[in-house]
C-alpha cells in the first residue's frame, strides 16, 4: 500500500469504495483487507464517481507506460460482474490475442484479478468468461468489428484503442450494441498516440478523461522508472508512452494527421500500374530507408499501398527489401532518388536481382517546394492541404498512357509495413 495511514486511506475512499472496502473487513482477514483494490489501487485507476456515483458514460483512462491502466479495467470489470447478476460486457482489443494475453490472461487480466469461489470460467475457444452469477464477458478485436454488429451489452472495456486498426467502425458497432442498461457505460484504457478516434473522444464533453504518467505507479521497480526516464525524459516518445500525453502534430508538419487521415480509402481499386519508391540511407545500417508502394487505379487517383521501409540494414539488406516488395506487389518499376549515392543506389538495386526497370531520379528543390509543385500540377490544389482523393501528380497523363495495360486487383485489403513492421495503414489516397 502506498505510503499513508489506514485512516488516511479510508477519508479518500469514496462511498461505494467504502463499503465494499467495510465489507471485506467483516468477511476476510486483515491481510487480505490490507490488498484489497480500494485500499491499494492509486486515485487515477478508481472510477470517477460524483455524489457516490459514476456519473459517467465514457471514462478514458490515458496515462503512460506501466501506470496501471490494465489492472484498473480488470478490476472494474470484475467488481460489476461480480455485483450484477447476468451483465454482459463486451472486451475489445487491438486483436483477439491481445484481448486473451492481456485483458484476460495477463498478469493484470482479468482472471489475475479474481479469486476465491468467485473465479469466472474462461472458455478461450468460445472467447468467453462466465461468472457464478451468470454474467458474462465476450471477446472482440478491432480486427472485425462487424462482430460487434447484432451483440447487445450492457458495459464496455476497450484496451488501447490507439492501435486499433478499424478504429471508427468498431466504436461505432460497439456503442449501437450498448442498449442494454440506461446507463450503459464504456472504460477505455490506452497510452496515447495520434488517431482519430482519440482526438475525437478528448473533443468530446461528455468523456470523462484521467491522465497519469508512468512514474505515478508506486509499485514499479524505481529502476525501472529511473532508467526509461534517464533515456526518454523530454523526448516526444517520453511525453506520449511515459507521461501518457497526446501529442499533436510537429510544428511545421508538412503532412498533418487531419490531412492523412482525410485522404484514407478502405482499399484500392483495380490498378493500371504499380511503382516502388525508394529514398536510400546515406550511412550503412544507420538511417531507414524509405520504401513506399504506390499505384495508379483505373480512376486516375494515385493510392499509397504500403510503407516496405525498413531500418539498420546494410545496402544489400534494404535492396533486398525492395525486391521483396516489388515482387509481392508486382510493380512496374523501380524509382530511387540518386541525391547522396548516385550511380551506386541503381548498382545495388541492380544486384539484389530486381527484374524489373531501375529508373534514379534527382531531388532538385526542397520537400515544400516540390510538395506545393506536385498538387499544383496535378491540378486539384493549388494550396498545401491535398484534397481526399485527389489525383497525384500526372495522374491523367499516364492514365493516357496505360489505357492498354492489363487491370490489376489489390484485393479487399491493402496495409502498410507488412514487411518492416511499420504501423499498419489503410490505403490511402495521397
Amino acid at each position: 500500500m502506498p505510503a499513508q495511514t489506514l485512516l488516511d486511506a479510508l477519508s479518500d475512499l469514496e462511498p461505494a469504495d467504502a463499503d465494499l472496502f467495510l465489507k471485506e473487513v467483516v468477511t476476510g482477514s486483515v491481510g487480505s483487507l490490507l490488498k484489497s483494490w480500494p485500499m491499494t489501487a492509486m486515485k487515477g485507476q478508481l472510477p470517477p464517481r460524483r455524489d457516490g456515483r459514476e456519473f459517467w458514460r465514457i471514462w478514458l483512462l490515458m496515462a503512460g507506460r506501466g501506470f496501471g491502466k490494465t489492472r484498473a479495467g480488470a478490476e472494474w470489470v470484475r467488481g460489476l460482474a461480480e455485483q450484477t447478476r447476468g451483465m454482459r460486457i463486451a472486451l475489445v482489443g487491438a486483436t483477439t490475442a491481445d484481448v486473451r494475453g492481456v485483458m484476460v490472461e495477463g498478469d493484470s487480466g482479468i482472471l489475475a484479478v479474481s479469486g476465491g469461489n468467485f473465479r469466472p470460467l474462461w472458455e478461450p475457444s468460445l472467447g468467453r468468461l462466465t461468472w457464478p452469477n451468470g454474467a458474462q464477458a465476450f471477446v472482440y478485436s478491432a480486427e472485425a468489428p462487424e462482430r460487434l454488429r447484432g451483440p447487445q451489452h450492457h458495459v464496455a472495456w476497450c484496451d488501447e484503442t490507439a492501435k486499433w486498426s478499424n478504429a471508427l467502425a468498431t466504436w461505432d458497432n460497439l456503442q449501437l450494441g450498448l442498449r442494454l442498461a440506461r446507463d450503459a457505460k464504456t472504460l477505455i484504457t490506452t497510452t496515447p498516440r495520434q488517431c482519430a478516434l482519440l482526438r475525437t473522444l478528448v473533443a468530446r464533453a461528455d468523456v470523462v478523461v484521467t491522465k497519469g504518467r508512468t512514474a505515478d505507479n508506486v509499485f514499479l521497480p524505481q529502476d525501472f522508472v529511473a532508467a526509461v526516464t534517464a533515456l526518454y525524459a523530454g523526448t516526444r516518445l517520453g511525453r506520449q508512452e511515459l507521461d501518457g500525453e497526446l501529442i499533436e502534430d510537429v510544428a511545421g508538419a508538412l503532412w498533418t494527421r487531419a490531412m492523412l487521415d482525410g485522404c484514407r480509402a478502405a482499399s484500392a481499386p483495380p490498378l493500371k500500374r504499380v511503382v516502388i519508391g525508394v529514398d536510400p540511407p546515406i550511412s550503412v545500417g544507420g538511417d531507414a530507408c524509405g520504401i513506399i508502394v504506390v499505384g495508379l487505379g483505373e480512376d486516375g487517383r494515385g493510392y499509397v499501398l504500403a510503407d516496405a521501409s525498413v531500418s539498420g540494414c546494410s545496402p544489400e539488406g534494404w535492396a533486398q527489401a525492395v525486391a521483396l516488395a516489388a515482387a509481392k506487389w508486382n510493380a512496374d518499376r523501380v524509382i530511387a532518388e540518386a541525391n547522396q549515392g548516385g550511380e551506386m543506389v541503381g548498382s545495388v538495386l541492380r544486384a539484389a536481382n530486381i527484374a524489373l526497370p531501375v529508373k534514379l531520379v534527382h531531388a532538385s528543390r526542397g520537400k515544400a517546394a516540390r510538395k506545393r509543385g506536385s498538387w499544383a500540377a496535378s491540378g486539384t490544389r493549388t494550396t498545401d492541404a491535398p484534397a481526399a482523393g485527389a489525383p497525384a501528380d500526372g495522374a491523367s497523363r499516364r492514365t493516357q498512357r496505360s489505357a492498354s495495360k492489363t487491370t490489376r486487383s489489390t484485393g479487399p485489403t491493402s496495409r502498410a509495413g507488412d514487411e518492416s513492421g511499420c504501423p499498419s495503414f489503410p490505403a490511402t489516397s495521397p
